[in-house]
């Protein structure tokens, strides 16, 4: 619940003042376990919004200088939840990263790790427009259901 009113509030404020430079916050958000249970000790980003409302927050910004393009193939690691917490998949409680090609997953991945490069891990919240809809594939994903995921980007092929 606080986690909802949290990322409804800073939509709203990034909403409201998009249009408008911002000064950077002195504060640093405190750090927070990763779904792989490892302390992640990165200082995060704040939430930013895409035109087509895609949000996403950079967790951990890595070293690398390649995006993916919408044609790749990307091997990643990701944890997906719907936005009350429940898991409804997850490479990272599998222990086993995923490879799979771009333009073939939802919008919002599509979109979203377009905006990464290799080594960085985004916390991406899709809304339904850019996720699945009315026709979700799995009984774990209700229709017209947000979802969240944590996505690492570890390779392009």
């Amino acid at each position: 619940m606080r986690i909802q009113l949290t990322l409804t509030l800073a939509a709203a404020i990034c909403l409201l003042g998009c249009s408008k430079p911002t000064e950077p916050s002195a504060e640093k958000p405190a750090a927070k376990a990763a779904p792989s249970g490892q302390a992640d000790s990165t200082p995060k980003s704040e939430v930013k919004t895409t035109p087509s409302g895609l949000k996403y927050q950079v967790l951990k910004q890595g070293t690398r200088t390649v995006s993916p393009k919408a044609t790749d193939t990307v091997k990643v690691h990701y944890h997906g939840t719907l936005l009350d917490g429940t898991v409804f998949d997850s490479s990272v409680e599998r222990g086993e990263p995923i490879s799979f090609a771009l333009n073939q997953v939802i919008p919002g991945w599509t979109e979203g790790l377009q905006l990464m490069k290799v080594g960085d891990k985004f916390k991406f919240e899709i809304p339904a427009n850019l996720a699945y809809g009315p026709n979700s594939p799995s009984p774990k994903i209700p229709p017209n259901s947000t979802l969240v995921f944590e996505v690492e980007l570890l390779g392009i092929q």
